[in-house]
């Protein structure tokens, strides 16, 4: 399910106080902070927020709270949408609908 929120910087501040602590980064198949690299069926995504830009589509982003499914890891992954948007497997894409 989609939320909707003010900004993405609030948003941000709300989840680490809920333990989203890690910020992940996509590469291409997988998620990857620091040495932790999470693939497709090591985590789930808790929740999805969309930030609409006002004026600029280019500021338009998309947050996700993830979580790894063994527990032992909470974070966020924000990206952009169309071709501004990271490249990614099908099966990571899946994963993030």
């Amino acid at each position: 399910m989609q939320h909707y929120e003010t900004t993405l910087v609030e948003t941000l501040e709300k989840l680490r106080k809920e333990g989203y602590t890690e910020d992940f980064n996509i590469r291409f198949d997988s998620l990857i902070c620091g040495d932790v690299c999470l693939l497709p069926s090591q985590f789930e995504v808790d929740q999805t927020f969309r930030f609409e830009g006002n004026t600029d589509p280019s500021d338009e982003a998309i947050l996700f709270a993830i979580s790894s499914l063994d527990g032992k890891l909470k974070g966020v992954v924000v990206n952009s949408y169309g071709v501004y948007s990271d490249d990614m497997t099908d099966e990571l894409m899946e994963k993030f609908k």
